[in-house]
């Protein structure tokens, strides 16, 4: 009870550590699990761990394999959850990138790993690539907090998010190819039963992953399922997805329950949202024990087999040989610019999957006494933490070193989705920039989607947003929904993070009526509330531009707009192309040139009165 409560809490407390110095959280866990672990053989008064995964007869949480069905029954929650945040329309600039780095760079690090772990380590070929076929992956739960705080491009980020969650079942499918070639053994047939067993992971675990994901949506919406059983009952499925794929075709679950999840994160399904809230929540505690577990089950003697300059040298090739090289075949052809490349080749932390397929193939390996074996889960684990490590302390520098770091984040973030959001936001979009609304209305969300903008239902009252990587270029923020209170909270909880270079919101009644009340965020101007938004958006659902001349002449169309009720302005339109948003309290606009446009809502300008 001491040891399964101890690793929970030591768990959380590693996630809250991992948060505050904005770590990926496999860090913080690895080093207590090989601090409770392996290591606490060295100080320990009997020369034991202080917490054992396996029991031994006098000590220990799961006897037998139970270690490994539960890593594999958690592999499968996170996974699944991984999936459901995939969604089409992320990568419609970077699908043709994604879709090589899963496949060619997959085979570059397959390849180059295992001739790389051959010649250093000299184990034998089936586990040399039994090694590169499980350090293949990447993995969401570390790259996602690498990134958050270094501001790039959407599409880099899109790139590094979609290969991480994509490319975990790959390289565990092909890490089960080589483990059936290890395990059938040697004989002209070994390859042809191997194969087989490669087909039917594909046919079982796509077909379970898709019957499934309809048959569970089908179930939510025809409200089959009550509201409070959602949670536990997809939770169940899941569970039984993975678990009936692999009774079919041994390890096709992980293949099952990544389809499963990308077909309904991309339904538009009833409280898909609450579902995912539950699964995020699920899978950090899930997380928070695997590592915790994985590293503990480590023994000293794992560890001394890495004090030798051979695994310096194993992992010199794979971080900035293999993984570069894999890149840049994978990107070649693509938009994506010199800097950007090395950017994507430089970040490549491996994450959960490696390390828990490592713990479960290593140790049937060596049960069956398979030479060398005793080798693959410590270089595994020092290839997921070294990498981790690395690029945690390097990626954020490198950035600024080769000019992918965005210096100005020029995205906008509008909170609220209404008809007056997707009027503005459309404008943004036609004049190339990086658009993102917010709303929790489904329904607007849907019509925002239809119109080609880019659109997430979330709760700003949730940490999901803080999460997203794809909004590290958004450096604006507007907050344009009809609740005061809304729009206050959005600008208090996100202006560090998505209002850098501004974060306005719209004005209340209250300080519509009065100007002494004007707030320094306000936006457009001091007499345009909501209402007054919505019912011009509703009698002119346009927005237009007019030639500005200079200062003087620009004012004199401020003012013009401010006193008719159908006019609305809220960009000042540079000749370069470049946007400023107009605040209630404008007044700091200066050195106009000639060639700007005054860019407006509402009813066509009087010209000629603006001369």
């Amino acid at each position: 009870m001491l040891e399964l409560a101890g690793i929970i809490i030591l768990g959380i407390i590693a996630q809250w550590v991992a948060w505050r110095l904005k770590l990926p959280a496999i860090l913080p866990l690895i080093l207590i699990g090989l601090m409770v672990g392996p290591i606490a053989t060295l100080y320990t008064e009997d020369g034991g761990k202080l917490i054992e995964p396996i029991w031994n007869g006098t000590k220990g949480l799961f006897p037998g394999e139970g270690l490994y069905y539960f890593v594999s029954l958690a592999i499968s929650i996170i996974l699944f959850e991984g999936g459901l945040t995939l969604k089409r329309s992320e990568i419609q600039n970077v699908g043709p990138v994604i879709t090589k780095l899963i496949t060619v760079g997959s085979l570059v690090t397959f390849f180059g790993a295992g001739v790389a772990a051959h010649y250093i380590f000299h184990l034998s070929w089936q586990l040399s690539f039994l090694f590169s076929a499980l350090i293949i992956v990447t993995g969401p739960t570390v790259i996602t907090p690498i990134l958050r705080n270094i501001p790039l491009k959407k599409d880099v980020s899109a790139v590094l998010k979609w290969e991480g969650i994509l490319i975990d079942p790959i390289g565990a499918l092909v890490a089960v190819l080589v483990f059936e070639f290890i395990s059938v053994g040697e004989g002209s047939a070994f390859t042809q039963t191997a194969l087989i067993e490669f087909g039917k992971i594909l046919l079982f675990g796509t077909t379970f992953g898709f019957t499934f994901a309809h048959a569970l949506a089908f179930a939510i919406k025809k409200n089959l399922i009550p509201h409070y059983l959602m949670n536990v009952v997809s939770l169940s499925v899941v569970l039984l997805v993975f678990v009936e794929s692999d009774l079919f075709a041994h390890e096709s679950g992980l293949l099952a329950v990544v389809v499963m999840g990308m077909v309904m994160g991309n339904m538009n399904l009833p409280n898909l949202k609450e579902l995912l809230y539950f699964k995020e929540s699920l899978s950090v505690l899930l997380i928070s024990i695997l590592f915790i577990l994985l590293a503990a089950n480590i023994n000293m003697s794992d560890l001394e087999l890495l004090r030798t300059w051979n695994t310096a040298w194993l992992f010199l090739v794979v971080v900035f040989l293999i993984r570069p090289i894999g890149v840049l075949l994978s990107t070649q052809g693509s938009g994506l610019k010199l800097n950007e490349k090395l950017f994507i080749g430089w970040v490549g932390p491996r994450g959960i999957v490696a390390a828990g397929i490592a713990s479960l193939f290593g140790s049937k390996l060596l049960a069956k006494g398979e030479p060398g074996a005793e080798y693959i889960t410590p270089l595994v684990f020092m290839i997921v933490l070294g990498t981790v490590l690395f690029n945690a302390t390097t990626a954020r520098l490198f950035a600024k070193l080769i000019g992918v770091f965005l210096t100005k984040s020029e995205g906008i973030l509008i909170i609220g989705a209404s008809k007056v959001s997707r009027l503005i936001g459309n404008y943004l979009k036609k004049n190339n920039r990086h658009v993102v609304l917010i709303d929790n209305n489904e329904t607007n969300v849907a019509k925002s989607k239809k119109l080609g903008l880019e659109a997430l239902a979330a709760n700003i009252y949730s940490d999901t947003l803080t999460d997203n990587i794809e909004l590290n270029d958004v450096g604006y923020l507007m907050a344009l929904t009809g609740n005061s209170d809304i729009n206050r909270f959005a600008i208090d909880k996100f202006r560090d993070q998505f209002g850098e270079n501004g974060s306005f919101r719209l004005v209340d009644s209250d300080e519509m009526n009065d100007p002494e009340k004007t707030p320094k965020d306000g936006l457009f101007s001091q007499t345009d509330d909501f209402i007054k938004l919505t019912e011009t958006a509703r009698k002119f659902p346009s927005i237009n531009e007019i030639d500005v001349k200079d200062t003087k002449h620009y004012y004199t169309l401020i003012e013009m707009a401010q006193s008719d009720e159908d006019v609305i302005p809220i960009f000042l339109k540079m000749p370069e192309g470049s946007l400023e948003i107009i605040a209630s309290l404008s007044n700091g606009v200066e050195d106009i040139k000639e060639g700007s446009k005054l860019v407006y809502m509402g009813k066509p300008f009087d010209f000629e009165a603006a001369e």
